[in-house]
């Protein structure tokens, strides 16, 4: 198992049920979290199965992948599309994330 990998699922998963909310709110910046967010586990295989410096720069794209969805949530906050309150485990799982891709990184 890749915990990384796993993790970035759920955080996908816990962003579900905003997404939907967002999108009847601001479609472009649905689009733009959306894609963000597929790329964080999509990058984060396809590094794992590399060697060298391409493993490492997939895993330096899915953490700034990971920022942008943090970047994403923080915007619909600061524009009122979404709750804050209501998006801690998301928060928590992007931390986590940006954190086994430092780690990954360095």
């Amino acid at each position: 198992m890749f915990e990384c990998y796993e993790i970035s699922l759920q955080l996908a998963r816990s962003l579900r049920p905003h997404l939907r909310r967002l999108r009847s709110c601001d479609a472009s910046l649905t689009n733009q979290l959306t894609r963000a967010l597929s790329s964080i586990p999509l990058n984060l295989s396809e590094g794992r199965r590399r060697v060298g410096k391409d493993r490492i720069q997939l895993f330096r794209i899915a953490a700034g992948s990971a920022a942008e969805v943090r970047a994403c949530i923080d915007t619909a906050d600061a524009l009122g599309y979404i709750e804050r309150d209501g998006l801690a485990e998301s928060l928590a799982f992007v931390g986590r994330v940006q954190a086994m891709c430092w780690r990954l990184t360095h």
